[in-house]
């Protein structure tokens, strides 16, 4: 399932910004911007691709142009990762310094897969991050993702190593992180690329709302025009 989803996903056209914005002097430290002026809901989102360099914020644009045709003011965030002067803490600093750019916070920051534990980690760590969080299958509990190797050892990547994967869970790892805003999960019961057991640990712990999407995989709620997809933009709203 969700090697499907990721080639329908994939095989979108990628959609132009509106407009583009930097936050800091390095190529990755851009925002395109959809809908700009739209009345609706203000939207920042952070893509996921387990933290390296060869995921962009490009197979999210149609996803941010979808939610612009709703109405919905879109930030898309690209940020620096690993094998492109990215990782541990530099990926962090950048989504920092990027909401703190964007100024007032949004309505919803929203996060997918790696993109999912940045956005829990600014919801704990800056005072406003956004009004709240949703979140689609994210890497959310960091010790355990490293444990079971997820995508051939990511988490090790982005720490550079394993040996320094203990030492910073505690600014890192969102199990460790209590939230400042209200946080929502959506997660497919089909997704293989990360378990389901980590979206439920994270609301077990922190008393974030879980919803479970039947049948669904990792990649469909951003592809527009599916009705996993319709599930995530009604959830912004």
């Amino acid at each position: 399932m969700s090697d499907q989803e990721c080639k329908a996903l994939l095989a979108l056209e990628p959609v132009l910004p509106e407009s583009q914005e930097r936050y800091g002097p390095h190529p990755s430290q851009v925002i395109d911007l959809y809908g700009t002026g739209a009345p609706g809901k203000r939207i920042v989102v952070l893509h996921g691709g387990f933290w390296r360099d060869e995921w962009d914020r490009t197979h999210l644009t149609p996803f941010a142009a979808a939610l612009a045709g709703r109405g919905m003011s879109v930030a898309l965030v690209e940020y620096r990762r690993v094998g492109g002067g990215g990782g541990w803490p530099t990926t962090v600093e950048d989504i920092d310094a990027a909401l703190e750019h964007l100024g007032a916070p949004a309505n919803v920051l929203v996060g997918h897969s790696s993109g999912g534990h940045l956005a829990l980690w600014a919801a704990a760590k800056r005072e406003r991050a956004a009004e709240r969080a949703v979140v689609v299958a994210p890497v959310a509990d960091l010790a355990r993702a490293h444990e079971l190797r997820l995508s051939g050892g990511a988490v090790a990547e982005f720490f550079g190593g394993h040996d320094q994967v203990e030492g910073a869970l505690w600014d890192a790892d969102p199990m460790r992180l209590l939230p400042r805003i209200p946080v929502e999960i959506l997660h497919g019961t089909a997704d293989l690329d990360v378990p389901i057991e980590l979206s439920r640990r994270y609301a077990n712990n922190w008393g974030g709302r879980l919803h479970l999407l039947p049948g669904v995989g990792h990649y469909a709620p951003f592809t527009p025009r599916t009705p996993a997809f319709d599930v995530l933009a009604s959830s912004l709203c």
